[in-house]
């Protein structure tokens, strides 16, 4: 590390790392208390970071302050720990490259998340060729991509990210079409991973935590994404109507949901037993909600105990949320709904796993023996 970066959010302070690093660490906590997000690779402190105060306690390497609106904000955050660490503002991207790119994504209105991706893939091609992008072909591309799926067997749709990051960037940002031909990856057409009704009961029976059990039945009793479960807030829950409202789910949706009467009753007592203002999952600091990863080490630990052997992640709770519901007779345009699906045909991929008529059909076995 060539240089300690502050990044200032709101109130809060980051300190990306490769790695927690417990030399830093210790002298980290000696201005005031941190904590470390292993999933963002950083250091968290729910307050500002005074960088003088910092500088005598490490006065070996220099302290740069990056506040949240500063050009390549996101682009530079997003970079500690990948190949580039001492490099993290690339000759082969330079800023004005960087501060065109976000400054397309912003006007359409692209989510963080979003904007961080296709900044990094942009990066990432440029720093592998070792060529700034206006010399890129589009047998770079192909090539770039084929590196990227030797090196880490990415699937097709994350093949198909990279490369609607660096086409976005070309058509809005160089006024070029060079790539136009460059064939998207075929994706994966593989069934959901389905979990069954007695399978969901032993996982939640293995979670003894409130806090946890809840985040889980929420997933399954509602269809959520993981990242929308951890970013509900209270007033999010509707009670009364045993309803949930989704703000701006994927694709910058809202959408209502459903959830059960068991939800709704440990809902009431985890108010009584926490002061739950905000988030419903707060995380560390309470100023920001549960990050995604640790309510997905949740799930996987819940599975380990139950003893399941499944290839499960916890997004498998909401394909069997789908699944059940289909198998009980509910009207697949309903679940699209419930889903946010845009399109139907998302949706009928869990008719090819609902079993509800396929258990009906007898085995032809069974009629010679």
């Amino acid at each position: 590390m060539t240089a300690i970066y502050l990044f200032y959010d709101n109130k809060n302070t980051s300190i990306p790392s490769s790695g927690k690093d417990f030399r830093l660490y210790n002298l980290f906590c000696k201005t005031g208390g941190g904590s470390w997000n292993d999933e963002g690779k950083e250091f968290v402190f729910n307050r500002k970071l005074d960088a003088d105060k910092l500088s005598l306690f490490i006065p070996d390497l220099p302290i740069v302050k990056v506040g949240y609106n500063a050009p390549g904000f996101l682009g530079i955050k997003g970079f500690f720990g990948r190949p580039w660490l001492d490099d993290a503002v690339s000759n082969y991207f330079s800023d004005e490259w960087l501060e065109k790119l976000e400054a397309e994504l912003h006007a359409r209105k692209y989510s963080p998340n979003t904007i961080k991706r296709y900044i990094y893939y942009n990066r990432s091609i440029c720093q592998w060729l070792k060529k700034p992008p206006n010399l890129i072909s589009n047998d770079d591309v192909k090539n770039y991509l084929a590196y990227r799926e030797r090196r880490d067997n990415q699937s097709a749709a994350s093949l198909n990210l990279a490369l609607s990051a660096i086409k976005f960037f070309f058509c809005n940002v160089l006024g070029s079409d060079v790539i136009r031909e460059q064939k998207r990856p075929k994706q994966d057409k593989r069934l959901p991973v389905v979990l069954s009704k007695e399978e969901i009961k032993r996982i939640l029976g293995r979670v003894k935590n409130t806090k946890h059990r809840l985040l889980l039945m929420l997933v399954y009793s509602s269809g959520l994404r993981v990242g929308e479960v951890v970013s509900l807030k209270k007033q999010d829950i509707d009670l009364d109507r045993k309803s949930i409202i989704i703000i701006s789910g994927k694709g910058r949706k809202d959408r209502y949901t459903i959830t059960s009467d068991k939800v709704i009753e440990t809902l009431k007592d985890y108010y009584e037993r926490y002061e739950i203002k905000d988030w419903l999952f707060p995380g560390q600091p309470e100023s920001r909600h549960l990050h995604i990863r640790s309510a997905q080490h949740i799930f996987e630990k819940a599975v380990k105990r139950a003893g399941i052997e499944k290839d499960a992640s916890i997004h498998c709770l909401r394909h069997s949320f789908a699944t059940h519901l289909l198998e009980s007779g509910i009207e697949i345009r309903y679940i699209q709904n419930l889903l946010g699906h845009t399109s139907v045909r998302t949706t009928e991929r869990y008719t090819h796993v609902a079993r509800r008529k396929v258990l009906a059909i007898t085995s032809p076995l069974d009629t010679i023996i």
